[in-house]
């Protein structure tokens, strides 16, 4: 069962996209997707909402991102949105891939 987050960092004057170049240029996302159990760490821009950008975030479990959550990158990413002055919302799901009753409605 994996776990999914969508965060929307919102910020003005283009600071959530300048988070996104740093967090690009130095590295930190790329280390944050090689980190054990990382599934998915890609950043999206909503096409009528400027001062926004979607982080979509997956996980192997709970474990993989307890440890993520425990690394010293956090404070990096913590500083930086300090940085930015970016306030964040915050959506959890979890894979339906042990649920077969939405199999009928997926098309693979």
């Amino acid at each position: 069962m994996s776990l999914t987050f969508h965060l929307y960092y919102t910020g003005t004057h283009g600071n959530a996209a300048a988070f996104v170049r740093e967090m690009e240029e130095s590295g930190t996302a790329d280390r944050i997707r090689r980190e054990v159990g990382n599934l998915q760490y890609e950043y999206f821009q909503p096409l009528k909402d400027a001062d926004t950008i979607l982080l979509i975030d997956s996980w192997r479990d709970q474990e993989a991102l307890d440890a993520h959550h425990a690394s010293s990158m956090m404070k990096e990413i913590a500083a930086l949105r300090e940085k930015y002055d970016l306030h964040m919302k915050v959506e959890r799901f979890v894979s339906a891939e042990d649920d077969p009753g939405d199999a009928a409605f997926v098309r693979q």
